[in-house]
């Protein structure tokens, strides 16, 4: 979405999933600022302004502040409920009128899922055993 990232994440025992979210946020951001602050964009000053505002109340962020503070974890706790999560995320972007087709939000993995061309090669689907769009 234009203003917040929908993931389902699982971790390993040795990981905890806060420890996991918190070190993809860290590297996220820093890999993204790099980005606008190396790259001719035309929005980049006024997008560097907004994440040197943002970090100036944080006592954790020196000079730029990407994500907002927190995550939204929920646990999936039954097959069924993970597709109601997939199928949410999926639509999302059709439910907010930004496309007409979930698959043609290019950073979404209904793509992947559909078997089509995908910008996302790191997602790893779940068997379509319940999917129902």
């Amino acid at each position: 979405m234009t203003n917040h990232l929908h993931l389902i994440v699982n971790t390993t025992q040795q990981f905890l999933l806060k420890d996991t979210i918190r070190d993809f946020k860290k590297f996220t951001a820093k890999k993204i600022v790099e980005q606008i602050e190396n790259e001719p964009e035309s929005r980049r000053e006024w997008m560097l302004s907004i994440f040197t505002s943002a970090a100036y109340n944080s006592t954790k962020h020196k000079k730029y502040k990407f994500w907002q503070s927190g995550s939204h974890a929920i646990e999936l706790y039954s097959e069924k409920f993970v597709w109601d999560k997939i199928n949410y995320i999926h639509q999302n972007p059709v439910k907010d009128n930004f496309v007409a087709k979930m698959e043609d939000w290019i950073y979404s993995s209904a793509t992947n899922y559909l078997e089509m061309e995908s910008v996302l090669t790191e997602v790893e689907c779940l068997p379509q055993r319940l999917i129902t769009y």
